[in-house]
């Protein structure tokens, strides 16, 4: 298994190399050349790895094993799933170009901002009324996958309260 250190050093060396131009540059036009972005930050990660003098074959495998072997090790379960997400994102950026990833981005930022504002508006009611209005909403989650789905307005939230009086 590698080393928390060696484990560290991949994340971080990944993370550097996939915020530069040239290596997203490289990763689109893979993509635009028909193949898979992930197949592409796996080469990455497999040069990444015989730079640190690592078997490519087996550095890859030991990403798999990082739960069970560091599960107690809380600072690098954080690093390990801070480097996936990056990896998702440096795929979605090469899948979907940087205007549309951009104009995604910020569309979950103003969704996330919603959520937070809704989250702070329900600290306004009690216990029960909290989660008779986490109850509502995962209902409205259910029938519809749709991220807005994740929102209810403060008009809809007093309705529910006002409903259980």
């Amino acid at each position: 298994m590698l080393s928390r250190e060696e484990l560290l050093h991949l994340f971080d060396r990944f993370s550097t190399l996939t915020s530069q131009t040239d290596v997203k540059k490289r990763i689109a036009d893979a993509v635009n050349d028909n193949q898979e972005a992930v197949a592409m930050t796996t080469a990455i990660q497999e040069e990444i790895l015989k730079e640190m003098g690592v078997d490519p074959s087996y550095g890859l495998s030991c990403l798999g094993k990082i739960n069970m072997e560091y599960e107690n090790d809380q600072d690098l379960m954080i690093s390990f799933y801070t480097f996936v997400a990056n990896e998702e994102m440096v795929c979605e950026e090469a899948e979907l170009g940087p205007d549309e990833y951009a104009e995604r981005l910020q569309s979950q930022q103003t969704l996330h901002q919603q959520q937070l504002d809704m989250l702070k508006h329900m600290r306004n009611y009690g216990a029960d009324d909290q989660s008779a209005i986490l109850e509502k909403l995962r209902q409205k989650m259910e029938k519809d996958l749709e991220s807005e789905a994740a929102l209810l307005s403060a008009d809809e939230i007093r309705e529910i309260v006002e409903s259980r009086a």
